[in-house]
């Protein structure tokens, strides 16, 4: 990982001198996703992109950088914090590491069970940009925003409808702590493994599920190698827009105006992406595999896999302690109080 840094920051310092005068003006921001072209980070990228060289004038570009171009989701964050990388895009599961507070966001039926309430939440919560931006900054990272892509599905080589049915159930996690402990809970085995792995471990039968939103399902093929989709309500997908604090801090006034602005702006264009990505990418999905069996758990299903969730709260505040406390008491009020 040290050595990627030092060719990282010789690159860039390289590429700068190598800049004629006229050119050195110009700034280029590095955005690194998680995702493949094509997917809805992808997409937030692409239009974060146009509307940064829109309304530089093409003073500021930004150059997308997608799944495993630049490393591991990790190592994108620890690009990011030493300002190798300028942007990342990168969800919560993959933070536990380094922001442990934000695996707030991957405990099981915590958050609404409504994607609307849910995308509201995420845009305008005082606990995420408030006290939890707090968290990243004390990583070295500053928080722009955070957007759900859609409800998390269970994609399994068997029909699971209670705990019961999860056991000896080896099902693939990213790696967090929390999630290996949510997924315990539930009564599966947790298994982590890196994104790129999942497809062969599911076709060589090393995993028997993941989990996932329908876009990712769609984009990686999971479903190719699957016979069940289920959607038990546990979860949504919530990733996370960053940057280095120190690099953002370097800014002057009107630039950081410029990205508050802008991630602000579009926080109705993401929902609606996300929205037309689950809708179009499950219709792919019934297309190319008319067999597949999905099942969406009843009221009373959940019930029992919402009980049993309630053991993984305790483990996340032993992981962050009365800071965890704090936000999570925080968080579960502010859903409290948004429901109709």
């Amino acid at each position: 990982m040290a050595e990627l840094k030092k060719r990282l920051k010789a690159l860039a310092l390289s590429a700068s001198v190598a800049l004629s005068p006229a050119l050195a003006m110009a700034e280029e921001w590095k955005f690194a996703i998680e995702e493949i072209p094509g997917s809805i980070m992808d997409a937030y990228a692409q239009e974060f992109k146009k509307r940064i060289e829109d309304k530089t004038h093409g003073d500021v570009t930004v150059k997308v950088y997608h799944l495993g171009s630049l490393g591991t989701p990790t190592e994108l964050v620890e690009q990011v914090a030493d300002g190798v990388v300028q942007f990342a895009n990168v969800s919560v599961g993959n933070l536990g590491t380094i922001v442990p507070e934000s695996q707030m966001f991957l405990l099981t039926y915590t958050l609404p069970s409504d994607s609307a309430a849910v995308s509201k939440l995420l845009g305008s919560s005082q606990v995420i940009y408030g006290e939890l931006g707090k968290d990243f900054e004390a990583r070295g990272l500053k928080l722009h925003t955070m957007y759900s892509e859609g409800p998390q599905v269970w994609t399994t080589n068997r029909e699971i409808r209670t705990p019961a049915d999860f056991d000896n159930f080896k099902m693939r996690v990213m790696v967090s702590p929390i999630l290996l402990k949510a997924y315990d809970d539930l009564g599966a085995s947790p298994t982590p493994l890196p994104f790129g792995e999942v497809y062969g471990a599911l076709q060589l039968k090393q995993v028997d599920g993941q989990i996932n939103p329908v876009p990712a399902i769609e984009e990686m093929k999971f479903y190719e190698v699957t016979d069940y989709m289920i959607w038990a309500g546990e979860q949504e997908l919530v990733t996370s827009v960053m940057s280095g604090t120190d690099w953002y801090n370097s800014l002057p006034a009107e630039r950081k105006r410029l990205i508050g602005e802008t991630t602000a702006e579009m926080q109705d264009f993401t929902h609606e992406v996300v929205n037309q990505f689950n809708e179009d990418k499950l219709a792919r999905i019934k297309a190319a595999r008319p067999d597949i069996k999905m099942i969406e758990l009843t009221e009373e299903e959940r019930a029992a896999f919402r009980e049993r969730s309630k053991a993984t709260h305790s483990a996340y505040i032993d992981i962050t302690g009365k800071r965890g406390q704090m936000l999570l008491d925080t968080l579960l009020a502010e859903v409290e109080a948004a429901k109709p």
